[in-house]
């Protein structure tokens, strides 16, 4: 046996040691031991790795051959049994298939179906030219044009779902703030149990000391309402799938859930203007509302004048004319009151 040999036993029996039987992490200690022995087990077996490389073809490509000989070392420690054979032939072997699988990869015409095509392994990094006989590189042909904007849409709708759920925890916190309130007073408003009033008789009427907080069992059903809504609000309207939200609670019809919905949609438009965690949604709000199109105007209403409305149909047969000037010499006419003119009968009081 060769001293090299006997050190890959030695180092590979302390990666063995290090590791639980029931396959779990282990210590920083014994991460650190394994760590440890697969180096030394890479620099004594970096010969043997060496001359692979060189025997399957793959020195121009020597950085990705070494990658795949360390994942070869990783499967030969697994697979290792030192009842069958030297830690030696299982990485020799591991080895090997290793490479062949890379050199099958980078050169497919190294393959006997390859051979029979004359097909010829390039690089992706080969120049060539453009329809539009630009030179460009085989690698700027095969991009994909909509990867970003992929990646943009992807990362638009992870932020959304994450302000949605910010939406909706800062509207549920809130509801429960107001209903554990709300509990608090009306156990405050209780009068204490009959039969602490009849242990304590000289308690006085006003005494609530022992109801402070509210019914654990109100609050657990509060509890349980919160979050069959914001289950509900969250399938309902922003999903915008209400068949969903009606299979949550069967107990709940259509016009309910309408109600619940619409009173959230207002509540959680009102933290987005108060609350300064969601200030870059109220401000996009406003650039948008901004943006829009401005409404007209609403015309005021015309006030109604002493002359009738000429250009409606039943007025078209009036006419009306300014009135005759008096002339200067005429006589004036005296207005005496209509009462004036009434004969007065005795027994009677005229105004």
């Amino acid at each position: 046996m060769s001293k090299s040999t006997e050190a890959l036993e030695v180092a590979v029996a302390e990666v063995i040691a290090n590791k639980n039987s029931d396959g779990s992490p282990g210590s920083a200690r014994q991460r650190a031991n394994i760590d440890r022995a697969f180096s030394r087990i890479l620099k004594i077996a970096a010969p043997r790795i060496r001359h692979f490389i060189r025997q399957y073809g793959l020195s121009a490509f020597h950085e990705d051959a070494e990658q795949v000989c360390a994942i070869a070392v990783h499967r030969a420690i697994e697979a290792y049994d030192p009842t069958k054979a030297k830690f030696t032939t299982f990485l020799n072997w591991q080895i090997r298939g290793e490479l062949q699988s890379l050199r099958f990869r980078l050169m497919t015409d190294q393959r006997p179906s390859a051979r029979k095509v004359e097909a010829v392994t390039i690089t992706i990094h080969a120049g060539t030219t453009t329809p539009d006989g630009e030179e460009t590189s085989l690698e700027a042909l095969v991009e994909d044009e909509e990867a970003l904007e992929r990646t943009e849409r992807a990362a638009s709708d992870h932020l959304a779902h994450e302000t949605c759920a910010a939406l909706l925890d800062a509207y549920v916190e809130a509801e429960r703030k107001a209903g554990i309130e709300q509990l608090r007073k009306r156990a405050r408003a209780r009068r204490p149990k009959r039969d602490m009033r009849e242990a304590r008789p000289d308690l006085p009427v006003s005494f609530r000391a022992h109801l402070a907080g509210p019914d654990p069992e109100e609050l657990a059903a509060l509890h349980e309402r919160l979050e069959r809504d914001r289950a509900i609000i969250e399938r309902s309207l922003f999903s915008g799938d209400t068949r969903e939200a009606l299979s949550l609670d069967t107990s709940l019809t259509r016009e309910r859930i309408r109600q619940i919905v619409r009173r959230a949609s207002k509540q959680l438009a009102r933290l987005v203007q108060t609350d300064p965690r969601f200030a870059m949604l109220a401000e996009q709000a406003g650039l948008e509302r901004a943006g829009a199109p401005a409404e007209k105007p609403t015309p005021a209403p015309a006030q109604a004048g002493i002359l009738p409305a000429m250009h409606q149909p039943h007025n078209r047969a009036i006419t009306v004319s300014k009135p005759a000037e008096r002339p200067a010499d005429a006589p004036h006419e005296l207005d005496v009151p209509v009462a004036a003119l009434i004969p007065q009968q005795p027994g009677r009081l005229s105004l």
